[in-house]
């Protein structure tokens, strides 16, 4: 095979995981309703189900990129799959809320891989030009999948069961694994360092705390709880700092942090990202359990938000170039959160265009903003620390979407319980995330570069998700 058709299968193979890692993300919340009603819970505690696939494929992500050096890119992208798969099929058959969350960390230890490693393949074996074209063409399939997934799901649940949610990646997942033996070239690894197991420890026990802070049981001693697990969190963080200093190869060098943008835009996708990963979560809970709509229906009208997410683009690079990342990113962020509050003012007697608008504003700034925010964290890493910065990225998304779902869900529960409204409670959640959204305006503020600086930044940067 020649050298450029080994490019195109493999960006064609790496375009699959991320479709079929994006389509999962998406296709479960339109079905969320229904999972709880054949399960005999209620919808609105089923965030764990989102909650321990993010947080799997965050803890496990950066181990993922020494997979790939020590056993080989094919060997370990063609396991992932393989997991990916049989976790979907293991979710096809729970029976109870708990069978499905342990199923989910299943799947989840599978999707941790598909994404970093696709990425860093792309990023170690395209370069120069063809590196923009290959971000294209990868993210295209990241796009493909949030569009027809919650549509496709409505239309499980309605036509057939919320089973097939799940059983959809099987046959996709068998391809992708024939394709990955067909037309990935055998590599048997290589003499990688060793994995640092304390540090990759200390940084998954600084996720799980916060997570579970935020997702506390309830209970009378709920806030005590809280508080001592965001305790932990804190403390295994800065336990970090003096080990890696210590330690020869870390799992995250401190001097990743030495890149101003990086830290700055690590912190504003952390915050940005808890309020923007509420609402796809949020939002087909409040058209079914609260505006009366079918799955199908709910999933339709997430639509608007999908194809508004891939029109808007294509003006990231031009209005970057005109304004930079600091103006951008500053004015964006505004937008993001108005539009998420907006969701607030929907109600059964909202026309279903003042919905769609409202969709398409919130789908299309948001797609402009986390194409901003990747671009602007990574670009400014050496060669030597892309695949480091671009595993802690990486977790740093995963957190951020379960830390939404779990702060959208609990504010929920929240405002429903103490006001006695369901629907009160959504509106006061929407307010909250979106205010949480706007809050990292302020952190993009901090942003170093220049209209001028940002003209030479490469386009397919902004092509991530």
């Amino acid at each position: 095979m020649s050298k450029d058709s080994s490019h195109t299968a493999l960006l064609w193979i790496v375009a699959a995981g991320f479709f079929m890692q994006a389509l999962d993300t998406t296709i479960v919340n339109t079905a969320l309703p229904s999972i709880a009603h054949s399960l005999g819970v209620k919808p609105l505690v089923m965030q764990p189900v989102i909650v321990a696939y993010t947080l799997t494929m965050a803890m496990l992500t950066p181990a993922s990129g020494w997979l790939a050096d020590r056993f080989g890119t094919r060997r370990v992208y063609f396991a992932a799959i393989l997991i990916f798969v049989l976790g979907s099929l293991c979710c096809a058959s729970a029976h109870s809320l708990g069978q499905l969350v342990i199923a989910r960390v299943l799947q989840g230890v599978g999707g941790s891989m598909l994404m970093p490693i696709g990425r860093l393949a792309v990023l170690r074996s395209v370069t120069g030009e063809q590196y923009v074209s290959a971000l294209a063409l990868i993210s295209v399939a990241g796009q493909v999948g949030p569009i027809i997934g919650p549509t496709l799901g409505g239309w499980f649940v309605e036509a057939a069961t919320w089973h097939w949610i799940f059983l959809i990646n099987v046959p996709i997942g068998v391809i992708g694994m024939f394709a990955v033996q067909r037309y990935l070239p055998r590599s048997n690894g290589s003499a990688a360092p060793p994995f640092d197991l304390a540090g990759c420890a200390l940084v998954s026990l600084c996720m799980i705390a916060f997570s579970l802070a935020v997702d506390a049981p309830v209970h009378a001693h709920r806030g005590a709880w809280s508080a001592g697990l965001f305790v932990l969190g804190l403390a295994s963080a800065l336990a970090y700092v003096p080990y890696a200093r210590r330690r020869r190869n870390p799992l995250f060098k401190l001097a990743l942090f030495s890149e101003p943008n990086f830290s700055v835009g690590l912190i504003g996708n952390l915050v940005c990202r808890i309020g923007s990963s509420a609402v796809p979560f949020l939002v087909p809970l409040l058209m079914q359990l609260e505006l009366g709509y079918t799955p199908l229906h709910s999933g339709l009208l997430m639509l608007p938000a999908a194809i508004a997410g891939i029109i808007a683009k294509r003006a990231i690079a031009p209005l970057i170039r005109r304004y930079g990342y600091d103006t951008f990113l500053l004015v964006n962020t505004l937008i993001v959160g108005a539009s998420i509050v907006a969701f607030a003012l929907i109600t059964r007697g909202t026309p279903i265009a003042v919905e769609i608008v409202v969709l398409a504003i919130f789908g299309a700034s948001n797609s402009m903003q986390f194409a901003a925010m990747n671009s602007v964290t990574l670009k400014g890493l050496s060669h030597e620390d892309a695949g480091s910065g671009n595993s802690l990225f990486s977790m740093v998304q995963m957190l951020a979407m379960g830390l939404g779902v779990s702060i959208g869900g609990g504010l929920v529960s929240l405002f429903s319980d103490q006001w006695g409204s369901a629907a009160l409670g959504f509106r006061m959640s929407f307010v909250c995330v979106g205010v949480i959204t706007l809050v990292s305006a302020l952190i993009f503020r901090r942003i170093e570069v220049t209209p001028a600086v940002a003209a030479s930044v490469k386009p397919a940067a902004a092509g991530g998700r």
